[in-house]
C-alpha cells in the first residue's frame, strides 16, 4: 500500500503571502461613493452643478483666484497656452524630465518645445540655465513640480518678468503643496493641475486651471466645449476653434469629497516619506548609493518618493530591478524617461547627450509606492526588497 498522505493539521504552516503593494492606490470614503450614486440617480450627470459647486470650492483655497475645471490635466496646459496667445513659430521653454504631456500641448499649438537641463540634486529645470535658453521667439515657461517638490517660485518669476514672458506652471503633481507658506495655484500666472487617479487628490481623471480673471475664465470656458458662448435661452455663438474637454458632475463629486481630506492624504504622506529617509539612512542600505530626494517637509506634498539607482555599481538595468520587486509583491514606476529622446523628438533634432543630468535620470529613476493606505511596515517592506536586490547584483 502507498505510504498515507499527511493530514492537513500535521503540514508545516505555510505564511501567507503579503498582498501586491501598488506604487500608488487612490483613498476614496463611502460617502463620496454614496455622493456619486446620488449623482447618478440625479439624471445629471454630465457638467453641471457638481462642476460649479467643485469650481467654487477650488477657487475658495486658491484664495479666490478664478479656476475651470476639465476632464484632464493636460488640456489645461494647452488650453492656457492659447490663452496666453502662444501661436506656431514660437518657442516655449520646459524641461525634459516629465510626463511627455509637458512638451506635446507645445506642439499641439504649432510651438516648439525648447528643453533645458534638470538640476540634479532637485531633479527640476535648472533655472541658472533657463536665460541661456530664450531666444527672440521664446514666449512662454513651463516649469514642472516632479514629484510635488515646488520649482523656485522667485527665480522663476523674476525670470519671467525680466524677459516678459507667461508661466504656465506644470503643478499636475504639486496639489497641496506650497511655496513660503502660500499654496501653489494661490499666485503666479496660469496653473494647472491633475486630478488623474495617480494625484494626491483624484475626480478619476480630470484637472483644472487657475486663472488671472474672469476675460482669461470666460476663454477657458470656451475653449473648454467646442468655442461655444450662450446668451439667453437659445443664442448660441462660436468665435474660436475649441474642444470637448468639460468634466462630468460624477467626477466632480469625487473631487468634491477628496478635498476635505487633503491635509490627512498630505500629513499621512510625509509619515510615509521621513520612514523612508529612516529606512535608506541605515548603513547597510546607504553603502548601496541609492540617490535620495530633496529632504523637503515644508513646501512638498510628497506626491511621489523617487530615488535614483546607482547605475555604475549595478549589473542590471532598472527594468531588472523592477521585475525583481514585482517578484517580491512590490509596485514601482518610471517618472519619467527623458523626453528628448523619444523618436518623435529625436527627429526634431535632439539627441543623446543633450541634457545629461535628465537623460541619467531617465535611465536611473524609480518611483516607490507611497500612497495614504500605505503602513511604516509597507515602507520597510519595500526598502528591505529593494535593498536585497540591489546587493545581490552590485558590482565589486
Amino acid at each position: 500500500m502507498p505510504p498515507a498522505m499527511p493530514l492537513p493539521s500535521t503540514l508545516a504552516p505555510q505564511k501567507p503571502a503579503a498582498p501586491f503593494l501598488p506604487f500608488t492606490r487612490p483613498t476614496i470614503d463611502d460617502a463620496t461613493v454614496a455622493g456619486v450614486a446620488e449623482v447618478l440617480r440625479s439624471g445629471w450627470i454630465s457638467s453641471g452643478p457638481q462642476v460649479k459647486a467643485f469650481e467654487a470650492k477650488l477657487s475658495e483655497y486658491f484664495g479666490g483666484r478664478p479656476v475651470r475645471a476639465f476632464n484632464s490635466g493636460t488640456c489645461t496646459m494647452e488650453i492656457a497656452l492659447r490663452i496666453a496667445g502662444i501661436k506656431s513659430g514660437d518657442e516655449v521653454i520646459t524641461t525634459p524630465l516629465t510626463w511627455v504631456a509637458t512638451s506635446n500641448v507645445v506642439l499641439e499649438i504649432g510651438a516648439r518645445p525648447v528643453f533645458v537641463d534638470i538640476d540634479p540634486v532637485t531633479r527640476l529645470i535648472d533655472l541658472g540655465q533657463v536665460e541661456r535658453a530664450i531666444t527672440p521667439r521664446t514666449r512662454a515657461i513651463i516649469p514642472v513640480d516632479l514629484s510635488g517638490l515646488p520649482v523656485d517660485r522667485d527665480r522663476l518669476y523674476a525670470i519671467a518678468q525680466r524677459h516678459k514672458l507667461r508661466v504656465v506652471e506644470d503643478a499636475a503633481q504639486s496639489f497641496g503643496s506650497t511655496w513660503k507658506g502660500r499654496k501653489i495655484g494661490a499666485l503666479g500666472d496660469f496653473v494647472s493641475f491633475s486630478f488623474h487617479a495617480n494625484k494626491n487628490i483624484t475626480t478619476t481623471e480630470g484637472g483644472c486651471l487657475v486663472l488671472n480673471d474672469e476675460r482669461e475664465a470666460k476663454l477657458a470656458e470656451q475653449y473648454r466645449l467646442q468655442g461655444v458662448v450662450r446668451t439667453g435661452h437659445d443664442g448660441m455663438e462660436v468665435e474660436l476653434v475649441g474642444g470637448k474637454y468639460n468634466l462630468t458632475d460624477v467626477a466632480a463629486r469625487i473631487g468634491l469629497g477628496q478635498l476635505p481630506h487633503l491635509e490627512e492624504f498630505t500629513a499621512k504622506r510625509h509619515e510615509l516619506a521621513r520612514a523612508y529617509f529612516e529606512e535608506f539612512s541605515r548603513p547597510s542600505v546607504a553603502a548601496l548609493g541609492v540617490g535620495l530626494p530633496v529632504a523637503n517637509f515644508t513646501d512638498t506634498n510628497w506626491h511621489m518618493f523617487q530615488v535614483m539607482l546607482p547605475e555604475a555599481r549595478l549589473s542590471l538595468k532598472r527594468a531588472a530591478v523592477m521585475e525583481a520587486l514585482h517578484k517580491e509583491g512590490i509596485g514601482s514606476g518610471v517618472h519619467y524617461p527623458a523626453i528628448h529622446l523619444f523618436k518623435l523628438y529625436r527627429a526634431m533634432g535632439w539627441k543623446d547627450g543633450d541634457f545629461p543630468h535628465a537623460e541619467y535620470a531617465g535611465r536611473n529613476i524609480l518611483t516607490l509606492p507611497l500612497f495614504p493606505a500605505m503602513s511604516r511596515a509597507d515602507v520597510s517592506r519595500v526598502v528591505q526588497a529593494l535593498a536585497s536586490i540591489l546587493e545581490s547584483h552590485r558590482i565589486p
